[in-house]
């Protein structure tokens, strides 16, 4: 009984330590993670394999701030493997991210890039 208890302890305090957990993560992409207060566009997502690797693209929107967006994103992605190799350009696995922010007259948009690495 004592095991199963220090078993459970150390489960719970591993689950509370993990990052992003609980965040919705964006569709096609691993270990991205929807930033609190943008909203993903579901029609937007396009995703196909090209023979270098797979491209895959999606938009979201909501009414943040350029740095708001710039903080949770420096923040959040090293956590989950990916390097940070420019403002908002990671790379992880062989493959590039880019987060880039677009004005738009409502809401600040946001692109999400997926590409293979040059090599």
């Amino acid at each position: 009984m004592r095991i199963a208890i220090i078993i459970a302890a150390i489960a719970g305090f591993m689950l509370a330590a993990a990052p992003g957990r609980g965040e919705a993560f964006l569709a096609g992409f691993e270990d991205v993670p929807v930033m609190p207060g943008i909203a993903v566009d579901p029609g937007s997502a396009v995703a196909f394999d090209t023979p270098a690797g797979r491209i895959v693209e999606a938009y979201a929107a909501g009414a943040v701030t350029r740095d708001a967006v710039r903080r949770y994103y420096q923040g959040a992605l090293p956590q989950l493997g990916w390097m940070r190799t420019g403002e908002l350009t990671f790379r992880r696995d062989g493959e590039i991210l880019t987060v880039e922010m677009l004005d738009s007259a409502a809401a600040l948009t946001i692109h999400f890039r997926l590409a293979p690495a040059p090599r």
